[in-house]
């Protein structure tokens, strides 16, 4: 595994695992790729472990980007994979992540807090942006601080559609810092600045009320001033 590229488990029992996702990583592989995966990396810890076996094994119930970091939850069981994707909706109570975003020249574009409801669609490259013929997509935030040419924002999705926040902040005008595919012209922190902040979610098994934290870079609070 190259540095950089740990991923720390946060909490861990027999139904499944949050963990902390660090940015160029994938999640899950695509056809034909062959490098590292989270789903990967958690599977050879597990092993060494003795702890995968058959169709027991680490699941993905959700996935970050990339170029995303932060938390995740990993099922360990298809039966619990299953519980958790057929219900998300009613299991997952609150999805926060922190951005740092471009601001573009003139008046400053977002109010102080709002909720961006954009329909999107995919272009061939499987690539998400708004279009009126879109499914709804709805993503909150709040401006926590900004300068002239950057704000950090947290925002809480309703809905979770693929590249939702990349392609709502692209939209407004406010492109994630780092983020060439949704026409970034900057890279202060030389990643894409998006980080899963916080999840909270009731165990599919024991019905426990569970909630994680990881905050985003220091870096981005000092770059958003600028």
């Amino acid at each position: 595994m190259k540095q950089g590229l740990t991923v720390k488990t946060l909490y861990e029992d027999k139904y499944l695992m949050v963990v902390y996702k660090p940015e160029g990583l994938m999640t899950v592989p695509y056809e034909g790729y062959r490098g590292k995966t989270l789903i990967g990396i958690l599977e050879e810890q597990r092993r060494k472990r003795g702890l995968v076996h058959g169709s027991f094994r680490p699941q993905a119930v959700h996935r970050l980007d990339r170029d995303t970091s932060g938390i995740m939850m990993v099922a360990l069981t298809p039966d619990v994979q299953k519980r958790v994707m057929d219900n998300w909706q009613t299991l997952v109570t609150k999805r926060c992540y922190r951005a740092l975003a471009e601001l573009p020249r003139g008046p400053f574009p977002l109010e102080n807090e709002g909720t961006i409801d954009a329909p999107l669609t995919k272009n061939a490259k499987h690539h998400s942006f708004v279009a009126e013929s879109g499914v709804r997509a709805i993503t909150h935030y709040k401006v926590l601080n900004h300068g002239a040419h950057y704000a950090l924002l947290e925002l809480e999705l309703e809905t979770g559609r693929t590249n939702q926040i990349r392609a709502h902040l692209a939209f407004k005008g406010c492109p994630i810092a780092g983020d060439t595919q949704y026409r970034a012209h900057t890279d202060p922190d030389h990643r894409m600045c998006l980080h899963a902040r916080s999840l909270e979610f009731t165990h599919p098994v024991t019905g426990e009320k569970l909630s994680f934290e990881a905050s985003e870079p220091p870096s981005w609070e000092m770059i958003s001033r600028k």
